[in-house]
C-alpha cells in the first residue's frame, strides 16, 4: 500500500522541514519514503511543493495525478494550484492563510477598488473535489505553542491524524529534536499536539 501527500506553499513557510521530518522519522522506523521538491522562488515567497510517498513498493518520488490521498496546504491558493493530485474524495488539509502578491497588493491598496480571491472562494472550489477539507488557524495555533514559525508542524500534527497516515504521532515527536534547532523543540512539540487536537 502507498500513502501519497502532497505539500504545497509558498517559500518561507517550512514545507521543506515538514519533508525532512516525515522523511527522518520513516528512516527511524523502517519505513520506506521517495520525496521530490521543487523550490523555485522560495527565498522570494514563490510557490513551493512537495511530492512524499511511503510505501514498500513505491520507486519514483512523484505522485500521479489524482493518486495523493491527502493535500497538505500551508498556503490557501497554492493548494487550489495543485487540487489535480488530490484523489477523488481525498483529504485537504488547509491552513487559513493568504499571501497576497506585492502587485496586486499595491494595486488594491492605490485603487481601493481591486479586489483579491477570498478563503470562501477557494474552498468552494475545493469542494468540487472533495468535501474532507479541515480549515486551520495554524498561525494562531503556532502562536499558542509559542512559536509563530511552527505553523509547518501544526498541520503536520492534523496530517497525523487522518485516516491511513502510516506513522504514527509519538514517532514524530521523536524526531522532531534530531531536525529542529535546541531551543525550538519545545515550542515545534508542543505545535504537533495543538495541531494534532485540532481536528477532534
Amino acid at each position: 500500500m502507498t500513502y501519497n501527500i502532497m505539500t504545497s506553499g509558498v517559500g518561507g513557510q517550512g514545507l521543506m522541514l515538514v519533508s525532512n521530518i516525515l522523511g527522518l522519522a520513516c528512516a527511524e522506523f523502517g519505513l520506506n519514503i521517495r520525496t521530490a521538491e521543487t523550490h523555485g522562488l522560495a527565498q522570494r515567497s514563490g510557490a513551493i511543493y512537495t511530492h512524499i510517498r511511503i510505501g514498500d513498493k513505491v520507486f519514483s518520488p512523484l505522485i500521479p495525478y489524482g493518486e495523493a490521498d491527502v493535500l497538505m496546504g500551508m498556503e490557501a491558493i497554492e493548494s487550489l494550484r495543485y487540487i489535480e493530485f488530490l484523489k477523488p474524495n481525498g483529504t485537504i488539509i488547509l491552513n487559513n492563510y493568504l499571501w497576497y502578491p506585492v502587485q496586486s497588493t499595491f494595486v488594491r491598496v492605490k485603487n481601493h477598488e481591486s479586489s483579491y480571491v477570498t478563503i470562501e472562494t477557494i474552498l468552494s472550489q475545493l469542494k468540487k473535489v472533495t468535501q474532507d477539507i479541515h480549515l486551520i488557524n495554524a498561525l494562531e495555533l503556532a502562536n499558542k505553542a509559542g512559536n509563530p514559525l511552527t505553523s509547518n508542524v501544526v498541520l503536520l500534527g492534523a496530517l497525523a491524524t487522518t485516516n491511513g497516515f502510516p506513522i504514527k504521532i509519538y514517532q514524530i515527536e521523536e524526531v522532531i529534536p534530531e531536525v529542529v534547532p535546541k531551543k525550538a523543540i519545545e515550542a515545534n512539540l508542543k505545535a504537533l499536539r495543538l495541531g494534532s487536537e485540532s481536528l477532534n
